[in-house]
């Protein structure tokens, strides 16, 4: 899994090539609170007006918002619109280097929604577009615009609305390309005939978009999964996410078992764009070689953020940081639990919205680099984090009569503090198998030091549909090292 907790920072380090449809989003809302005398016609007072860049234009504006380079190749329309897009596009603060082709057969595509303020409710969308392939000498700049930007690239988006910029040729040239340098291609697509992104890395449709595609039903999640399996054996992609509205989000990677993302439980403001932020995270965090799940749970939370904003919005970085590893907004004591008849009250929300409950345990005497690696790779191979710990007694039982250093109270505050940990629950045992028997955790991690067999839970969450995560210690770092290196320093 992707270190968030020590990698995070990569994320920004990234640059990445999105060619798409661009477009110019505005927004106007007012309130709305009379019909028209002369028509059977909402009447709306306009408060205020927003105008962004939107479509393909807005993958690359959440590019560039996570602090990550964004290289954008798309066309304009001769007119105000597209000089409008250029200037935009082209300021420094941008964050994004554009090479658009002024395309005078067409006009700069633009989409006008008309929002009641007071219910964040679309009343009506204008469009202005030309649907219809580009001609072949736009073509071909396009396609020499993004083959000499790609090199440059550690990813590459193709974030297709079906405008007619991402013809089969471009499509197939940019795919091809971007194999050939080994750099993974995400693919946001439309239409019904997928067989145009063939070899692409993953393919992100909604679940509307996969049934039509795919030819099958998907009304439950065991549908999307084979529906998502077919698809991506036909198209030969890597992976394929689907998107699924407030079910969250379902990912399916060749030669291993679908995983379900639940969304994130927030008040949606907005949907529009959160596609874009998904397509961008993925291609952020698949150049930043991370893996598919945890691209797809960055993903995930980011679209969480999104759609919580009005109009089509971007994710920064703190935001995105504060919905992966959620800082400790809770009392330290209320994360904290030692009556264990309290351990349902608070697993019950978490299990009522199908989040992976994570779970690991340890001593956490002396807080060391070993142990937030640990607890960081823990924390993203989930959604929520269990930590059981050692109580005093069984320290002592284990570790000898002097130790525990820190008491179980003070041991429990610090790791209760950690972003990356959601719940520490004491146990008195000398293994934490009676504690994992009541969690029921779907994720069980240990460090790398353990073989799985070694892992105690790990029958009981495998049996229940869990798996058993090991991941890599920081070498040289022990507690106990720690304390007879300070105790040896003392005699002398």
């Amino acid at each position: 899994m992707f270190d968030f907790e020590k990698r995070f920072d990569e994320i920004g380090r990234q640059t990445v090539l999105c060619i798409g449809d661009l477009m110019l989003d505005a927004f106007v809302y007012g309130d709305v609170s009379r019909v028209s005398p002369e028509a059977p016609a909402l009447v709306i007072r306009v408060g205020s007006e927003d105008v962004v860049v939107g479509g393909a234009g807005n993958v690359a504006r959440n590019i560039a918002s996570l602090g990550a380079d964004a290289l954008f190749v798309g066309i304009v329309g001769n007119d105000s619109h597209g000089k409008n897009l250029q200037k935009v596009l082209a300021h420094k603060g941008s964050g994004i280097t554009a090479r658009l082709v002024v395309d005078r057969s067409r006009p700069t595509t633009r989409k006008l929604r008309f929002v009641s303020a007071h219910h964040s409710t679309h009343l009506l969308r204008a469009d202005w577009e030309v649907v219809s392939p580009v001609d072949a000498k736009t073509e071909a700049q396009l396609i020499r615009y993004a083959l000499a930007l790609l090199p440059k690239a550690r990813a590459v988006v193709l974030s297709d609305y079906a405008k007619g910029l991402l013809t089969p040729k471009l499509i197939r040239t940019v795919i091809a390309r971007a194999k050939k340098l080994g750099k993974p291609v995400v693919v946001d697509p439309k239409g019904i005939d997928y067989s145009i992104y063939r070899g692409a890395t993953i393919i992100t449709p909604n679940r509307k978009e996969l049934g039509e595609a795919a030819h099958m039903p998907v009304g439950t999640l065991d549908e999307v999964a084979a529906a998502a399996k077919s698809l991506m054996k036909a198209v030969g992609s890597k992976a394929v996410l689907v998107t699924l509205s407030e079910e969250g989000m379902l990912l399916c990677v060749r030669g291993v078992d679908p995983v379900h993302v639940p969304a994130y439980s927030v008040k949606v403001r907005d949907v529009s764009g959160a596609g874009d932020t998904v397509a961008a995270v993925l291609a952020v965090m698949l150049g930043a070689k991370a893996d598919f799940e945890s691209a797809v749970r960055a993903a995930n939370a980011a679209a969480s953020v999104v759609v919580g904003k009005a109009g089509t919005a971007t994710v920064g970085p703190s935001e995105l940081r504060a919905r992966i590893l959620p800082s400790a907004t809770l009392a330290a004591e209320e994360k904290i639990v030692t009556d264990w008849r309290d351990i349902d009250a608070h697993l019950g929300q978490w299990r009522a919205e199908d989040l992976r409950i994570g779970f690991t345990n340890g001593v956490f005497d002396l807080l060391h680099p070993g142990h937030i690696k640990v607890l960081a790779q823990s924390r993203a191979a989930c959604d929520r984090l269990v930590v059981g710990l050692n109580s005093d007694a069984s320290v002592r039982r284990l570790k000898g009569k002097d130790r525990p250093i820190q008491t179980e109270l003070a041991r429990a505050e610090v790791l209760a503090g950690l972003e990356a940990v959601d719940l520490v629950i004491i146990f008195g045992q000398d293994t934490p198998l009676e504690l994992i028997k009541r969690v029921k955790p779907t994720v069980l991690v240990k460090g790398g030091d353990y073989r799985p067999d070694q892992v105690v839970g790990r029958e009981l969450v495998e049996s229940l549909g869990g798996k058993v995560v090991l991941v890599d210690l920081v070498p040289g770092f022990s507690t106990t090292r720690i304390v007879e290196k300070s105790r040896s320093r003392k005699r002398r």
